[in-house]
């Protein structure tokens, strides 16, 4: 057993799969050259699971290899309802395929005690979760049957529009503090999932519905993949305000490994030292206290910086931040603890 388990905030490993015909469900059960996550290289680095997106794609959606440029907004319309439950169904139906294949090595966990099962007991840990909630409709019916089917955490929004609420435009600089907030089916979806105990993912969304959730939610606040705005003032990167809020609230931060959340500059540069992460980290524990933050990679969905460069180098990280101070119970805490934690606060048991 890895010294730290690591159990991470989000991924877009299902998307890859979705994006690539030339790999099958069954290749991530061994090493691939390409992209982020397999199972040998999560032995490798002690990850022990995530939040596995289902991410609806569309023409516009930005290349991990060649990212735009960001002195412009980019941003998304609004995808088509249908296209977007076929493409939510073939991605959630492909995390269960990928554990019916895994022969055990693989499970799909809908509880705090059955993620912490396969975290003591190295099982990669998986939770359903939606990325935007594009496949749900207004009377919050598919949302019942993606609850029964295992969804446990929900980002109402990408950065693109839904009829629940608006996302950030991605750019830098720029502030979160842009268009409206939740719309009245928004209102209602956060209830619901408050209701179902289904976490709710303030990542991407704009800081007025930020405020929304905020006002209406009794769960904890959670940004499952967001950095610090006072070290890169980007949209998707969190305020001073916004991060005391969630520590009020008892909520949690998961760190982005993407480079242009991380460097001061906005550059999506990958090859920097681990300072940068290191930085956002102490300014995150600082800020929410050692029990509120975590990792939230976008593995799979981002460029990352090379020496994170996939799950069999996390202990880079875990050694960087061994030498700027944190000693092995702040680690357990980082590392898969307080994911726990709040996971139990959100769905109960």
């Amino acid at each position: 057993m890895a010294e730290f388990s690591i159990f991470d905030g989000h991924n877009d490993t299902l998307l890859r799969f979705y994006n690539n015909d030339d790999l099958e469900l069954s290749d991530f059960l061994e090493e691939m050259d390409g992209g982020h996550i397999d199972l040998v290289r999560a032995r490798q680095g002690g990850f022990a699971g995530g939040f596995f997106a289902v991410f609806v794609p569309n023409a516009e959606l930005i290349d991990p290899d060649h990212m735009p440029d960001l002195s412009k907004p980019y941003t998304s319309p609004a995808v088509d309802f249908g296209f977007s439950q076929r493409a939510a169904n073939r991605l959630t139906a492909d995390l269960f395929r990928l554990e019916a294949l895994s022969g055990g090595q693989v499970k799909v966990v809908r509880t705090a005690a059955e993620l912490q099962n396969c975290i003591d007991n190295e099982v990669l840990a998986a939770i359903l979760h939606f990325e935007g909630a594009e496949a749900i409709d207004e009377d919050l019916d598919a949302l019942e049957v993606y609850y029964k089917s295992g969804l446990r955490s929900l980002g109402i929004v990408w950065s693109r529009p839904t009829i629940f609420a608006h996302g950030v435009p991605i750019a830098f600089p720029s502030t979160p503090d842009i268009g409206p907030g939740l719309t009245d089916a928004g209102k209602r979806l956060v209830k619901r999932c408050n209701e179902l105990g289904i976490m709710i993912d303030l990542s991407h969304m704009n800081e007025a519905g930020f405020w929304d959730v905020a006002a209406l939610s009794d769960s904890p606040l959670v940004a499952t993949h967001s950095n610090v705005h006072a070290i890169c003032p980007i949209s998707r990167n969190l305020t001073d305000k916004q991060l005391d809020a969630v520590k009020a609230s008892d909520g949690m931060v998961g760190l982005n490994f993407a480079t242009g959340f991380l460097n001061e500059d906005g550059a999506w540069d990958s090859d920097r030292p681990l300072e940068i992460m290191v930085r956002h980290l102490d300014y995150l524990v600082e800020r929410l206290g050692e029990t509120r933050v975590g990792l939230g990679s976008d593995y799979d969905g981002a460029r990352v910086p090379d020496a994170v460069g996939d799950v069999s180098k996390l202990p880079n990280l875990i050694a960087a931040l061994q030498d700027a101070g944190y000693n092995d119970a702040l680690l357990h805490k980082l590392t898969h603890q307080n994911w726990v934690r709040v996971l139990r606060q959100t769905w109960g048991g």
